[in-house]
Protein backbone atom coordinates (compact mmCIF):
# COMPACT_ATOMS: atom_id res chain seq x y z
CA UNK A 1 0.00 0.00 0.00
CA UNK A 2 1.35 3.35 -0.71
CA UNK A 3 1.65 5.74 1.82
CA UNK A 4 2.33 9.55 1.11
CA UNK A 5 2.47 10.46 4.75
CA UNK A 6 5.83 8.29 5.13
CA UNK A 7 7.90 10.17 2.41
CA UNK A 8 10.07 13.12 3.72
CA UNK A 9 8.23 15.46 1.65
CA UNK A 10 4.99 15.46 2.67
CA UNK A 11 4.35 18.91 3.80
CA UNK A 12 2.73 17.91 7.54
CA UNK A 13 4.86 15.05 8.42
CA UNK A 14 5.70 15.85 12.10
CA UNK A 15 5.40 19.51 11.65
CA UNK A 16 1.45 20.06 12.50
CA UNK A 17 2.06 22.06 16.02
CA UNK A 18 4.89 24.14 13.97
CA UNK A 19 1.53 26.21 11.42
CA UNK A 20 -0.61 27.11 14.79
CA UNK A 21 -2.80 25.94 18.04
CA UNK A 22 -6.76 25.67 17.74
CA UNK A 23 -9.10 24.16 19.41
CA UNK A 24 -13.10 23.37 18.01
CA UNK A 25 -16.14 25.33 20.18
CA UNK A 26 -19.69 24.79 19.41
CA UNK A 27 -22.42 27.76 20.92
CA UNK A 28 -22.44 25.76 23.97
CA UNK A 29 -18.72 26.42 24.66
CA UNK A 30 -18.21 29.47 22.33
CA UNK A 31 -19.04 31.88 24.82
CA UNK A 32 -17.27 31.50 27.92
CA UNK A 33 -14.18 30.81 26.06
CA UNK A 34 -14.52 34.12 23.54
CA UNK A 35 -15.40 36.16 26.63
CA UNK A 36 -12.29 34.96 28.20
CA UNK A 37 -10.32 36.11 25.43
CA UNK A 38 -11.94 39.41 25.33
CA UNK A 39 -10.92 39.79 29.42
CA UNK A 40 -7.21 39.20 28.45
CA UNK A 41 -7.44 41.74 25.62
CA UNK A 42 -5.01 44.62 25.62
CA UNK A 43 -5.04 46.15 22.77
CA UNK A 44 -7.54 45.69 19.63
CA UNK A 45 -10.69 43.79 19.17
CA UNK A 46 -12.23 43.37 15.66
CA UNK A 47 -15.70 40.96 15.81
CA UNK A 48 -17.15 41.08 12.14
CA UNK A 49 -20.87 39.34 12.80
CA UNK A 50 -23.37 40.25 10.08
CA UNK A 51 -26.14 40.63 12.57
CA UNK A 52 -26.64 42.12 15.81
CA UNK A 53 -29.33 41.44 18.28
CA UNK A 54 -30.19 43.10 21.73
CA UNK A 55 -30.92 39.44 23.39
CA UNK A 56 -26.74 39.02 22.31
CA UNK A 57 -25.49 42.36 23.36
CA UNK A 58 -27.45 42.27 26.62
CA UNK A 59 -24.74 39.84 27.64
CA UNK A 60 -22.16 42.03 25.54
CA UNK A 61 -22.51 45.24 26.10
CA UNK A 62 -21.26 45.36 30.02
CA UNK A 63 -18.02 43.46 28.98
CA UNK A 64 -17.51 46.10 25.62
CA UNK A 65 -18.21 48.55 28.13
CA UNK A 66 -15.22 47.83 30.60
CA UNK A 67 -13.00 46.97 27.50
CA UNK A 68 -13.54 50.87 26.09
CA UNK A 69 -12.57 52.32 29.56
CA UNK A 70 -9.42 49.91 29.76
CA UNK A 71 -8.98 51.98 26.75
CA UNK A 72 -9.16 48.80 24.16
CA UNK A 73 -10.18 49.79 20.80
CA UNK A 74 -13.39 47.45 19.20
CA UNK A 75 -14.13 47.62 15.90
CA UNK A 76 -17.31 45.74 15.08
CA UNK A 77 -17.90 44.88 11.19
CA UNK A 78 -21.69 44.07 10.13
CA UNK A 79 -23.98 44.18 7.81
CA UNK A 80 -26.02 47.53 6.73
CA UNK A 81 -29.49 47.14 8.95
CA UNK A 82 -31.05 48.02 5.64
CA UNK A 83 -30.07 44.21 4.27
CA UNK A 84 -32.08 42.96 7.06
CA UNK A 85 -35.73 41.88 7.89
CA UNK A 86 -37.76 44.22 9.72
CA UNK A 87 -36.96 43.15 13.72
CA UNK A 88 -33.62 42.37 12.88
CA UNK A 89 -33.11 45.88 11.37
CA UNK A 90 -34.54 47.36 14.47
CA UNK A 91 -32.08 45.66 16.37
CA UNK A 92 -29.12 46.50 14.36
CA UNK A 93 -30.22 49.84 14.45
CA UNK A 94 -30.21 50.79 18.09
CA UNK A 95 -27.20 48.70 18.82
CA UNK A 96 -25.41 50.11 16.18
CA UNK A 97 -26.43 53.94 17.72
CA UNK A 98 -25.31 52.01 21.39
CA UNK A 99 -22.16 50.94 20.41
CA UNK A 100 -21.37 54.47 18.94
CA UNK A 101 -22.26 56.16 22.22
CA UNK A 102 -20.37 54.03 24.17
CA UNK A 103 -17.20 54.36 21.93
CA UNK A 104 -17.13 51.31 19.71
CA UNK A 105 -15.80 52.09 16.03
CA UNK A 106 -18.48 50.63 13.21
CA UNK A 107 -18.00 49.66 9.99
CA UNK A 108 -20.83 48.84 7.80
CA UNK A 109 -20.24 46.68 4.98
CA UNK A 110 -22.41 46.52 2.54
CA UNK A 111 -23.03 44.02 0.11
CA UNK A 112 -25.15 41.42 2.28
CA UNK A 113 -21.68 41.05 4.71
CA UNK A 114 -22.39 37.06 5.89
CA UNK A 115 -18.29 36.81 7.41
CA UNK A 116 -18.61 35.62 11.42
CA UNK A 117 -14.87 36.14 12.77
CA UNK A 118 -12.78 38.05 15.54
CA UNK A 119 -9.52 39.02 15.76
CA UNK A 120 -8.20 40.16 19.07
CA UNK A 121 -4.67 41.57 19.72
CA UNK A 122 -3.93 40.70 16.45
CA UNK A 123 -2.75 37.33 17.64
CA UNK A 124 -5.97 35.19 18.15
CA UNK A 125 -8.47 34.52 15.24
CA UNK A 126 -12.03 33.12 16.42
CA UNK A 127 -13.68 32.10 13.23
CA UNK A 128 -16.59 29.85 11.82
CA UNK A 129 -20.60 29.88 11.29
CA UNK A 130 -21.59 31.42 14.59
CA UNK A 131 -22.61 35.14 14.59
CA UNK A 132 -21.21 36.51 17.77
CA UNK A 133 -23.64 39.67 18.33
CA UNK A 134 -26.48 37.60 17.32
CA UNK A 135 -26.55 33.90 18.16
CA UNK A 136 -29.36 32.28 20.16
CA UNK A 137 -31.18 28.79 19.21
CA UNK A 138 -29.20 27.89 16.30
CA UNK A 139 -26.07 24.75 15.93
CA UNK A 140 -22.70 26.35 15.56
CA UNK A 141 -19.02 26.13 15.05
CA UNK A 142 -16.14 28.35 15.60
CA UNK A 143 -12.31 27.43 16.05
CA UNK A 144 -10.07 29.46 18.16
CA UNK A 145 -6.71 29.90 16.66
CA UNK A 146 -3.85 31.06 18.06
CA UNK A 147 -1.18 33.17 16.18
CA UNK A 148 -0.38 36.24 14.67
CA UNK A 149 0.36 35.06 11.64
CA UNK A 150 -3.08 33.31 11.17
CA UNK A 151 -4.50 36.72 12.70
CA UNK A 152 -2.52 38.73 10.02
CA UNK A 153 -3.55 36.73 6.96
CA UNK A 154 -7.00 37.27 8.10
CA UNK A 155 -6.56 40.93 8.56
CA UNK A 156 -4.87 41.61 5.47
CA UNK A 157 -6.97 38.90 3.09
CA UNK A 158 -10.11 41.04 4.22
CA UNK A 159 -8.67 44.34 3.58
CA UNK A 160 -8.86 45.60 6.78
CA UNK A 161 -6.18 47.65 7.00
CA UNK A 162 -8.69 50.14 5.34
CA UNK A 163 -10.82 50.46 7.93
CA UNK A 164 -9.01 50.17 11.10
CA UNK A 165 -4.86 51.51 11.33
Amino acid sequence: MFNLASFDFWPFKNNSAKFFNSKLHDETTFYQAFIKDLKNCRKEIIIESPFISCRRMAALEPIFKALIKRKIKIYIVTRHPGEQDNLMKEQAEAKIYDFEMIGVHVIISPGYHHRKLAILDRKILWEGSLNILSQSTSREIMRRIDGTKPSSEMFKFLKLGNYIY
